[in-house]
């Protein structure tokens, strides 16, 4: 499994001409690599985890998942190709507050055509032992603290063993004990299920973790 992109770039158009965000990023990153991706607010960092999540699409250039450019399917095609390959962690958990944490995590295996109820269940319930809460999956997300509550979004974005985590100022919200927690947990769980890993940080702290380490400036990507 590999994660390829070619010359990528994106722009918007604006009354003053197209704005560029991204200038021909490439990046390749085999399964098992974990990148931290800096630089400054609005130098296109959000934008291009948007890209590689199939979120937005690039204006020129490819990108490929597994094999797969995602950009070349329909829509619906797309969709499905997102809900089994990528996996999502934000810095805001987006947990829904009426659910327990073990249905919060089922979330995703709701609209997978290629997985089986009781077998999620199963990886959905190991998974919440593996973050530390295996004995709260009855809970409410207000019954759990910020950190818990970000521990509950890691195992929902892994419950469909996708190809491609992304994680998008994951800590950002978090005390210093918390953040240090939430990213040792993130690089420990992708150890355990190698993906590919890509987070999208201000912290220098969380970014000093991860092995590769990438910094996009004025929508170009560079090492650190």
């Amino acid at each position: 499994m590999s994660l390829v992109l070619d010359s990528v770039s994106k722009e918007y158009p604006t009354r003053s001409g197209p704005l560029a965000v991204l200038r021909n990023v490439s990046l390749a990153l085999d399964a098992g690599t974990a990148a931290a991706i800096t630089g400054p607010s609005g130098s296109g960092k959000s934008t291009l985890l948007h890209v590689l999540g199939t979120l937005d699409r690039p204006t020129s250039g490819t990108v490929k998942l597994d094999g797969t450019d995602p950009f070349a399917l329909g829509e619906r095609d797309l969709a499905a190709f997102r809900n089994a390959k990528v996996g999502f962690v934000f810095q805001d958990h987006h947990l829904l507050p009426q659910c327990s944490v073990l249905e919060n995590v089922l979330i995703p295996t709701l609209v997978s055509a290629t997985t089986k109820p009781a077998d999620t269940e199963a990886y959905a319930r190991d998974l919440l032992a593996r973050v530390g809460l295996g004995a709260r999956l009855d809970h409410r997300p207000a019954e759990l603290s910020g950190g818990e509550r970000q521990r509950v979004a890691v195992a929902r974005a892994l419950v469909l063993k996708p190809a491609l985590l992304l994680a998008d100022e994951p800590t950002g919200n978090l005390d210093r004990t918390n953040a240090q927690s939430v990213g040792e947990l993130l690089l420990k769980l992708h150890e355990q299920e190698r993906n590919v890993l890509v987070v999208v940080t201000h912290s220098a702290d969380l970014a000093k973790m991860f092995p590769r380490r990438l910094e996009m400036n004025d929508g170009t990507l560079h090492a650190a």
